[in-house]
């Protein structure tokens, strides 16, 4: 698999650094400096702005404090702060499910550039903004995880088992529900599927 652009597909690179910030604790700042963005615009597209840096900062605080027991033999560092930021944004469930509740109820007058704009431009075409927002609020919340990991974090199959430390046929299960689901709650329509196709 490619890392995204600006994202060194390096996992031993990576695996190195974090090894040598166990005695020399700044470098560990290459792995802030080169996943912060990421993990910012993830938790940014799932809890909004308000709360999106100091979750980011608790990930690589709790990456950092974690550091010396990181196994690159379970996986890449990428897929693994992900999961940390995963299950921060956990923490605000309630948040996240009211923001879904909010969008459903605005209907398809929301001012351009809002946070629950942005989620629902990453996920879906413009029409169906408020059914999918109460979609994404009444899945399980692995479902949800798994799902806005891929939608709003780019992650692949094997970095979502990663992150969430399950099974990579789990994922692929979870998906294919929530595709399922998603597609039911939209008279038919697949929010995750490619839409570029339709734009032109």
């Amino acid at each position: 698999m490619t890392a995204p652009p600006g994202v060194v597909d390096s996992q031993g690179d990576d695996a190195a650094v974090i090894e040598r910030s166990w005695h020399e604790p700044d470098r560990f700042r290459v792995i802030y400096d080169r996943y912060f963005p990421e993990i910012y615009r993830y938790v940014a597209g799932r809890l909004g702005r308000d709360v999106a840096d100091d979750v980011a900062a608790e990930t690589f605080l709790a990456a950092f404090r974690k550091r010396d027991r990181f196994d690159p033999a379970r996986g890449a560092v990428r897929p693994w702060l992900f999961g940390i930021a995963t299950n921060l944004v956990g923490q605000y469930r309630r948040d996240e499910s009211r923001r879904f509740a909010a969008l459903a109820r605005l209907g398809g007058d929301l001012p351009s550039g809002g946070h629950e704009d942005r989620v629902a431009a990453r996920v879906t075409a413009e029409g169906v903004r408020p059914r999918l927002a109460r979609a994404l609020g009444t899945l399980p919340e692995g479902d949800r995880d798994a799902l806005l990991l891929v939608a709003l974090g780019g992650l692949g199959y094997e970095e979502v088992a990663q992150a969430l430390e399950i099974p990579a046929g789990t994922v692929g299960s979870r998906l294919t529900r929530v595709r399922k689901k998603l597609r039911e709650a939209l008279g038919g329509t697949d929010p995750t599927s490619t839409k570029e196709e339709t734009h032109g």
